[in-house]
């Protein structure tokens, strides 16, 4: 009997929950550590982000909307989904380049770090909320409110930890996101899309793309409906570039290292409160 043929995975962009292959019919060849080839990657283009934030901007409204205990019970569904397939994420950290200690003890502090945010979901607000002195007979409260959409060029170095730090604080605080994933290891961030899709999240509010940080950052910093970009590096020059195009809107620009992700200080409400603004209102005494 003959040996059956391998059945790869084809691995594509995740834009408004579905699974659509780039417009531009382009692709790469991703290699393991080894050298040999697995997969070929979608190569996003410009177009293929457009639609994203399309399918964001869409998104937000309603999640938004949603009350900060339902955001909460969805970042914890997708901790459980994430958990329930925790060994083919440890397989493709390791082809990625993780030893097998380390991959299981990324995808357990991803799992961990969602369960985290979860918990801030209804919390946040009450520990950055206040009510303002004022002199004359009002009331004065000031309280964060998501931003709209941001973009996140995630770590090119922690696959899976790296994109999960950025992106929970980003969708527990009610924004809707548009993501690069990681150019040198794009797998987990592929399969974490999976696990989004049958988590409970809907459609736009993570978005997912793979392509290469020279052609597609400038468009992530430039896009007029953009609201905020997250970028994770230390290259000066992209840096450079990230920030005078997002002065374009005057959008928020947040750099971030690419650092330990599993460091304490990776976590934590101030990080939901990056991409947070605050909002004050003035409402009279008696009325």
């Amino acid at each position: 009997m003959n040996k059956r043929l391998d059945i790869r995975k084809t691995y594509k962009l995740y834009i408004n929950g579905k699974f659509p292959r780039t417009e531009s019919g382009r692709y790469y060849e991703w290699r393991a550590v080894g050298g040999s080839p697995v997969v070929n990657i979608c190569r996003g283009s410009r177009k293929d982000f457009r639609e994203a934030v399309v399918a964001a901007r869409k998104a937000f409204g309603s999640w938004m909307g949603r009350t900060a205990y339902n955001r909460g019970q969805i970042l914890y569904r997708i901790a459980e989904m994430l958990e329930g397939r925790r060994r083919q994420f440890v397989d493709e950290l390791q082809l990625q380049g993780a030893k097998k200690q380390a991959a299981e003890r990324e995808v357990d502090m991803a799992v961990d770090r969602l369960i985290y945010y979860a918990g801030w979901a209804d919390k946040y607000q009450q520990v950055f909320s206040c009510v303002n002195p004022v002199a004359q007979p009002y009331f004065n409260f000031s309280v964060p409110e998501a931003t709209g959409v941001v973009s996140i060029v995630a770590s090119e170095t922690s696959s899976l930890l790296g994109l999960v730090s950025v992106a929970a604080p980003v969708i527990v605080g009610g924004n809707t996101t548009v993501v690069l994933a990681s150019n040198t290891k794009p797998l987990c961030a592929l399969t974490w899309a999976e696990v989004l899709q049958t988590s409970d999240v809907p459609p736009g509010v993570v978005n997912i793309i793979t392509g290469f940080r020279e052609e597609l950052l400038e468009h992530f910093a430039s896009h007029m409906d953009v609201n905020a970009i997250v970028y994770c590096g230390e290259d000066s020059s992209e840096i450079k570039l990230a920030e005078e195009k997002s002065a374009l809107n005057i959008k928020r620009t947040i750099i971030l290292p690419d650092r330990d992700w599993d460091n304490p200080e990776a976590q934590g409400p101030y990080h939901i409160m990056k991409t947070q603004e605050i909002k004050t209102t003035w409402h009279p005494v008696g009325v």
